[in-house]
Formats: C-alpha cells, sequence, structure tokens
C-alpha cells in the first residue's frame, strides 16, 4: 500500500472492540503505507503532513488530512507507564468473572456496559477502557504486587509535581466522549458509595472543575435530576440501580469560581486609614472558608470526594525547582503574553483544588483529582517543557486511534499555497493563519479585545483572515449544495475558532452581517460577506432564526 491509502480510507478497526491493527509510521512521522496487526503502543509520537514542495512535479493547491497532538511536533518516548497499565487491564479483563476482585456492584456495571443492548449511544471502547482503568487502581491493583508497583509510580509522579495533590490523568481524544466516561465513573463511585459507605475508594461527592461557562454548562447532563442526565437518558445504570444515583452530590463550576472575591472595596487611602501603625486593617478579600462556601456548598461536611477536572491541561502547579529536564525555550513578546495567562489560570484553578483538599476530609482519607483531557500536556509558561505529558496519565487513546477506529475524522491542513513565493520549503501561510496575520497586521496583533478604530471594523479585518475565511467558506457552499441536492434537510455545520472573544466578535460580524449607525444616527444593514451564513433577509430585516450564532 501507498501512503495515500492512509489519507483515503484510515479506519481499522471497529470503534466497539479493542484495536487490533494500526497504520506503520516511519521516522519523519508520515504513513508508510504498511498496516501492524497489532495495538498501537501509547507514545507521543504523531504524524505530521508535510508541506508540498513548489517545486514537485505536478504541484498543485492541495490539502491534505492532518493529524496532530504533541505541541511543537516534538518527538518523545514510548509512554512505559500506560503501556504497562494497559497491559495489566487487558488481562483483567479477559479473566473470568470471579477473578475480577471488584464488588458485585462495579461487576454489575461492568457486565452492563460491555455487553447490553444499547437502543442509541452505545459506549465506545475507549470509554470503557478509561473506566475500567480507574476500577483496576482503585479496586484491584493494591491487592497485587505489580499493580502496588504501578501506585507507586503514580504517587511519584504526583509528589515530585504537586505534592497537595493525588492526579490521576485519562487522555482521550477530542470527539472520543470524555462526558460520557465522567458520567460513568460517578455512577461507578456514587452505587459503590450507596452500597458500601464513603471511603477511602468510593465517594457520592463530586466537584467537577472546568475552564469556562460553556463546557460548564454543556456538563449538566452529569447532574442526576437534570432531564437530560446520561444515567438514564443513555442508559448509564441499569434501571435497578438509577434511584441509588440520587444519592450523588455533584458540583459542576468553572476554575474562575475558586479565586477569593473581594468583600470589601475601600479606596486604598481608607485602607490604610482603617489598618492604622499596626497595619492589621478590615477583612477585605474571602477566606479560603468562604470561598468554599460559596463554590461547594453542597459538598462540605463530606468525608471523601472525588474532584474530576475537564479539560485537565490548564491545570497545574509551576515547575518545581528540583525537577530535572529539560529547559523551556526562549519566548517571544506573545509567546510570553500567552505564558502568563496560562500560569495566572493554572495557578488559579490548582490553589482551588488545594483548598478543596485541605478542607474536605478528616485527614485519614486524601480525595483524588481525576484529570480529562485530549492532551493532557504541561502548557507554555508551565516551566516544563511545552508539550510534556503529565505524568500521572494512565490511560491513553489518542487522535491516531480515534481515526483508526472512526471516531472522528480526519482532519484537513494545508499543504501547499501561492501565497508564499519567498522560499519553497516555507510553511503554508494557511497553515499557521494566526501567526501569519500578526506578522503582516501588526498593529492587530495588539488588538486584545480593547481596540477602537479600524480594529473593531469586521470590513477591515486583515486580508490573508479576510481569503481563509472565503476559502473555507466556498468549500462549505459546496457540500451544503450536495447535501441539499441529496435530500438532507439539516445543513452541515461550520465552527470558528477564534484567538479572543473580541476576535469573533468581528469574525461573527463579517460572515453574518451586522447593523451600523451612520452619522445622522440612521440604522442600515451591513451585509454579510458569507450569504450563507447570514442572520439578515434581503431587506436588511433580522431573521427570526439566526443562521449563525456567537457564543
Amino acid at each position: 500500500m501507498s501512503e495515500q491509502s492512509f489519507f483515503e480510507n484510515p479506519i481499522l478497526n471497529s470503534p466497539y472492540e479493542c484495536p487490533r491493527r494500526h497504520w506503520e509510521m516511519d521516522a519523519d512521522n508520515k504513513p508508510t503505507g504498511k498496516i501492524v496487526d497489532r495495538r498501537r503502543p501509547s507514545s507521543n509520537r504523531t504524524p505530521i503532513a508535510t508541506p508540498r514542495s513548489k517545486g514537485a512535479p505536478g504541484h498543485r493547491m492541495v490539502q491534505k488530512e492532518f493529524f496532530e497532538e504533541v505541541i511543537d511536533n516534538t518527538v518523545y518516548r514510548a509512554n512505559e507507564l500506560i503501556n504497562d497499565i494497559r497491559n495489566a487491564v487487558a488481562a483483567w479483563r479477559a479473566a473470568p468473572e470471579p477473578k475480577w476482585n471488584v464488588t458485585a456492584e462495579t461487576a454489575r456495571l461492568l457486565k452492563h456496559w460491555r455487553h447490553y443492548d444499547f437502543p442509541s449511544y452505545r459506549p465506545f471502547f475507549c470509554q470503557i477502557e478509561a473506566i475500567e482503568t480507574l476500577i483496576w487502581l482503585i479496586e484491584v491493583a493494591p491487592g497485587t504486587a505489580a499493580g502496588r508497583g504501578i501506585l507507586k509510580q503514580i504517587a511519584d509522579a504526583n509528589n515530585d509535581a504537586d505534592p497537595d495533590l493525588y492526579r490521576i490523568a485519562l487522555k482521550l481524544a477530542t470527539g472520543a466522549g470524555k462526558t460520557t466516561v465522567m458520567a460513568m465513573l460517578i455512577a461507578w463511585q456514587t452505587i459503590n458509595a450507596s452500597r458500601h459507605g464513603v471511603g477511602d475508594k468510593f465517594t457520592n461527592g463530586f466537584l467537577v472543575t472546568t475552564p469556562g461557562i460553556t463546557i460548564r454548562d454543556r456538563l449538566r447532563v452529569l447532574l442526576p435530576n437534570d432531564p437530560e442526565a446520561y444515567y438514564a437518558k443513555r442508559q448509564l445504570v441499569p434501571m435497578d440501580l438509577l434511584p441509588l444515583m440520587n444519592s450523588a452530590r455533584v458540583v459542576i463550576t468553572n476554575y474562575h469560581a475558586y479565586e477569593l472575591k473581594t468583600t470589601l472595596n475601600l479606596p486604598a487611602g481608607t485602607r490604610a486609614m482603617l489598618a492604622g501603625p499596626t497595619g492589621a486593617g478590615p477583612q477585605t478579600v474571602e477566606t479560603p472558608g468562604q470561598m468554599l462556601q460559596r463554590v461547594i456548598k453542597d459538598l462540605i461536611g463530606l468525608k471523601n470526594i472525588l474532584m474530576i477536572n475537564d479539560e485537565a491541561h490548564h491545570c497545574y502547579r509551576r515547575r518545581p525547582d528540583s525537577y530535572i529536564g529539560t529547559e523551556e525555550r526562549a519566548l517571544d513578546a506573545d509567546e510570553k503574553d500567552e505564558a502568563k495567562k496560562n500560569a495566572e489560570a493554572a495557578r488559579v484553578w490548582i490553589r482551588g483544588l488545594e483548598t478543596v483538599r485541605a478542607h474536605i476530609g478528616n485527614g485519614t482519607v486524601r480525595p483524588k483529582v481525576i484529570d480529562l483531557s485530549a492532551t493532557p500536556f504541561f502548557l507554555r509558561g508551565s516551566g516544563y517543557q511545552e508539550g510534556t505529558l503529565f505524568p500521572w496519565t494512565v490511560c491513553d487513546f489518542s487522535l491516531m486511534d480515534a481515526l483508526e477506529c472512526g471516531i472522528v475524522k480526519l482532519p484537513r491542513i494545508p499543504v501547499y499555497d501561492n501565497l508564499t513565493p519567498e522560499a519553497e520549503s516555507e510553511m503554508p501561510k494557511y497553515r499557521e493563519l494566526w501567526k501569519n496575520i500578526c506578522k503582516q497586521e501588526k498593529s492587530f496583533r495588539a488588538f486584545r479585545g480593547k481596540g477602537k478604530g479600524q480594529f473593531c471594523d469586521p470590513q477591515k479585518i486583515p486580508n490573508l483572515l479576510q481569503t481563509a475565511i472565503k476559502v473555507l467558506y466556498n468549500g462549505y457552499k459546496e457540500t451544503y449544495e450536495s447535501w441539499a441536492a441529496s435530500g438532507i434537510k439539516t445543513p452541515p455545520c461550520f465552527i470558528f475558532v477564534c484567538q479572543n472573544t473580541a476576535i469573533s466578535k468581528l469574525v461573527y460580524d463579517f460572515v453574518s452581517g451586522y447593523v451600523v449607525k451612520d452619522a445622522n444616527g440612521d440604522e442600515r444593514t451591513v451585509e454579510a460577506q458569507c450569504p450563507l451564513f447570514s442572520n439578515f433577509d434581503d431587506s436588511g430585516q433580522p431573521l427570526a432564526r439566526p443562521n449563525t450564532l456567537l457564543i
């Protein structure tokens, strides 16, 4: 087979079974076209579609499918801990039920998830494997010598990074269904806690932390009393066990809630006057205890809780001085700004969890943290080499695995353009769109949500961004018309992901149209640059149901 065979038909495995084959990659991370008859070992080695040389025979503008998970294309060694755990879980899964060494309730759930005839949403293998890994680590591993050795490795990784927390990370590709895994996790813990009591292994209290309000609202399906809760809606819990889910206490919040709030606003002079010569002024900021009363009131008093981090790569403690490894590379001005924001968000998030851990329990139970992320890597500004895998990661279902199982589609990236005449080997500009916009539009780069004048005018966004939008829109239009001709009534969905909310608003107005006032105060509608996305009719009146939403 050729490399093109992969791009034409990458699917090798069923999404409901353990992967049995994978595509081989060469030393340059490109598909060789050869299929290997075994599961791909966990590693951070990923294939990169290389730019097409302008001098190559028969070159043309083309997009190839792309799959990438490692930041800066760094190649790392295989993840031995993950592979060891994967092999142990596979052997345990294959054992007869009497040798599972789990509670009767856990065995019931495992059989349900593996074999029940789900009428709609059947759990993927990767989702079941993720929860199996947690079950094995918590219920099975402490009883075996090999398991205790693995648990020690996880504990050592946590002690090196943050001794105040015990974290376990699950790496699941985007689109693999992390929300379902969270629901399975909450069900397993709650049902066991209701039958065996709350202790070190099981709890019915859960703190789910997200990076933003949008994700927080999406996770309402984890609340047992929500009409759309997955436990009943997706039949993740057998009917006779569903009443036990009512004992679960689930708090879903975004990490910003952990920031201590100002309780008394005072001018600096007034504060200094009230402080007097001793400097002991009035309390103007929440105490950690007050913050917890505000954020996790329903969980206070529980002997143990489980903390769940969604998009957990935003949560880490900056690298300790004792860490031995590769230093971060030098950063430019924009990268330093990004690193500063990453570090501040991580500081708020991690301190919030540490505060929860310090106030929950009776001192004999150490609350665990379960991280879920497609990319559980340290970010720029963490003090670790950017792209370093969280060392407490125990399960890995990569984007390549998801592609080969047909769970996600192949992303597409440019490999050639006619906008980069300077050098045949230069990366296509659309491949690094934001970076090239910043190079060409210095003032636009400085736009961080407080821009004025032309930088707030949707008609004056950088030409490179305009052409990129129109190229993608033309592709969307072809698909839209093809679907319509085939009788498909629901149109395809186009999603723009922007650098910040201010730029999102500019792009939103550019593609869907907007209303402006002239010097006399009269309103007029500026037509959409992408007609299928327009939110206005031919007369300029807003549509009752908009075609485009700003989220």
